[in-house]
């Protein structure tokens, strides 16, 4: 795979899973924008990014504000000249049973998860069309195809983001861009890896291969769909969770 020249944008890219990929991208030879308030975290991945020979800035924003997007991929355009792979990954969990979540929880989460994405696909879709081509990569989970107990809000976003892919991948078909998502199941983030115990040992039980997924697994994914290896795979949902769900 060889992403060279390409110019990845990568919301939520300045740590865990969003880092994962935005280094593996950067690996494959793209240049990188991450999309993130963590302005630290970000930076610092920015410099790992660089290290890799390519150029990276970071672009400060909250993803739900739709005039932002706007900004964003403005800038983007301007100092790279083109966009040719969007990875969505930000997101947020705001966890409650369904008679306990507010409406913040439940407005916050959609909007950041779910709304946050179409902002992005919503900015950079005239570009694609107009250059006849582009990548886009959508992050839900497979907490969105089979519900999961006290995340109401998350799920249902999870659930949007599969329902907003295949519907984008059918209006972009036309102009040579494929539009996928892909669904992690337990990947073991620094918050699982300092879990109970008793509690990793449930969730792992879940999953056929008996072992938690890692970022990267995720990203090589990612970098499949950004790559010209998938130019034939559009509208798709791709589960990467060592058989959790089935």
């Amino acid at each position: 795979m060889n992403l060279k020249g390409k110019t990845a944008i990568v919301t939520g890219g300045s740590q865990g899973i969003g880092a994962a990929i935005a280094l593996k991208l950067a690996e494959l030879g793209a240049n990188i924008v991450i999309i993130d308030r963590k302005e630290k975290e970000a930076s610092e991945t920015t410099k790992e990014i660089e290290n890799l020979g390519v150029k990276s800035f970071v672009v400060i924003a909250d993803i739900s504000n739709f005039q932002e997007a706007d900004n964003a991929v403005n800038s983007i355009i301007k100092e790279f000249g083109k966009i040719d792979i969007l990875v969505n990954n930000a997101g947020i969990n705001m966890d409650g049973v369904i008679w306990k979540m507010t409406e913040d929880q439940w407005d916050k989460v959609i909007n950041v998860n779910l709304k946050g994405y179409f902002n992005y696909i919503r900015a950079i879709s005239p570009i694609f069309r107009e250059q006849k081509s582009g990548k886009i990569i959508n992050i839900t989970s497979i907490n969105g195809l089979r519900g999961k107990f006290g995340q109401s809000n998350y799920a249902s976003a999870k659930a949007g983001i599969i329902g907003l892919t295949k519907t984008v991948a059918k209006e972009l078909g036309k102009y040579n861009v494929n539009v996928n998502a892909v669904a992690p199941g337990l990947i073991e983030t620094e918050m699982m890896k300092n879990a109970d115990p008793v509690v990793r040992e449930a969730a792992t039980a879940e999953i056929v291969l008996g072992r938690m997924g890692q970022s990267v697994d995720i990203a090589n994914t990612v970098a499949f769909l950004a790559s010209e290896l998938s130019r034939h795979i559009t509208g798709e949902v791709i589960k990467v969770d060592g058989g959790q769900y089935i």
